[in-house]
């Protein structure tokens, strides 16, 4: 069939009408004699439809398709003499792909993102068990990389200006205060930075100015101080297995919402801040982190209980996700998908950090209340 016939009427000298074999409703339709065609081929003999049922009668067959069946051919309605226009094609919609076909995507390069996983988890084990202020000198690491990243995207999306030199050295100061000298040392730190940034700004002109200061004191919570409660774990006497246990479950919250949300996630837990996230995915983060912290507590905590392995697994489980909405939310007010690229299936150091710093202070608190300070 060639659809552009069926709008082209003078092609077959529709002009007159084609003479019929009989005179009443038992003709057997046109005959194509003196009608003005300008084809050469020949036509044709088209065979009668059956009424009803028939070989052709199923929707592989020519009896169920609308309209003519050959190029010259053009229907005409019962009692009627002349030529019925042809009926204008309707464009069939695609079949929809069948949903048991369809393969979700993960979104990322999950062989990068294993292998730097895996690399990550190397360092800091190995610098949290080997000397304890090797690892502190990690978090301050990573620290400075995030901040480096935040006030980055902040300047090029927003036109933000929060000073990095201040909130760099104030947020290495943060974490080794916490560490030598705990919470107190920690707020000290804190409170130093944020008057340093205000100064800082200063010297430069005032067009800006409040919004620039805030953003660094913004920053200056977001990213030290709320990783000074990583170097408050260290400081007991089971410092690094503290560590380890706050590491563990976070990475679980997140595999378990990630594993449970990609397989069976259906109802969306927040689309406007992140559509790919959902309800399922957070009750299996709740899930692995509960049953992972009842573990981690009774076999890893000197005086630990299943039941506040329990009670932390659920915390971590909320906290990490607020986190994760939390920087979620940044992202999409700063229009991008990622806040550096400097790890291959992860984003940025940022990226990592999202979930792992609010809840720092809830493992902190907790282990605090349920077995001591250390």
């Amino acid at each position: 069939m060639n659809d552009s016939s069926w709008d082209a009427p003078s092609r077959t000298g529709y002009g007159e009408p084609w003479p019929t074999s009989g005179q009443g409703a038992a003709s057997a339709g046109p005959v194509y004699e003196g009608h003005d065609v300008q084809e050469t081929r020949p036509m044709p003999i088209v065979p009668d439809v059956p009424a009803n049922g028939g070989d052709q009668d199923d929707d592989r067959g020519a009896a169920r398709l609308s309209g003519p069946l050959f190029r010259d051919e053009v229907p005409r309605e019962p009692g009627r003499t002349e030529p019925v226009p042809p009926a204008t094609p309707v464009a069939q919609p695609s079949p929809a792909p069948s949903p048991g076909r369809q393969k979700k995507s993960a979104g990322r390069n999950l062989g990068a993102a294993i292998g730097v996983g895996l690399g990550l988890g190397v360092v800091v084990v190995a610098s949290l068990f080997i000397v304890k202020a090797v690892f502190v000198g990690v978090i301050a690491l990573a620290v400075v990389v995030g901040l480096w990243e935040l006030t980055s995207r902040l300047a090029e999306r927003k036109q933000i200006k929060a000073p990095l030199i201040p909130l760099a050295a104030g947020g290495v100061a943060m974490v080794v205060a916490g560490y030598v000298r705990g919470a107190e040392g920690a707020w000290v730190a804190m409170a130093l930075t944020a008057l340093v940034v205000l100064l800082w700004r200063m010297f430069q002109p005032p067009e800006g100015y409040l919004r620039d200061v805030t953003a660094g004191v913004f920053a200056t919570f977001y990213v030290p101080f709320l990783a000074t409660f990583v170097a408050l774990l260290l400081t007991a006497d089971d410092g690094p297995r503290r560590v380890l246990l706050f590491l563990v479950l976070t990475v679980v919250s997140d595999t378990g919402a990630y594993a449970v949300g990609w397989r069976f996630g259906t109802h969306k837990l927040a689309p406007r801040i992140s559509p790919g996230k959902t309800r399922e995915g957070l009750l299996g983060a709740v899930s692995f982190a509960m049953v992972a912290g009842a573990l981690l507590m009774q076999f890893m905590i000197d005086d630990g209980q299943w039941w506040q392995g329990l009670l932390l697994g659920l915390a971590v489980a909320g906290s990490a996700t607020l986190g994760d909405l939390g920087e979620s939310m940044i992202k999409r007010d700063l229009g991008i998908k990622d806040m550096g690229t400097l790890l291959p299936g992860h984003g940025g150091i940022m990226d990592r950090l999202d979930s792992l710093l609010p809840t720092a202070p809830v493992v902190w608190l907790l282990l605090v209340l349920f077995v001591g300070s250390g």
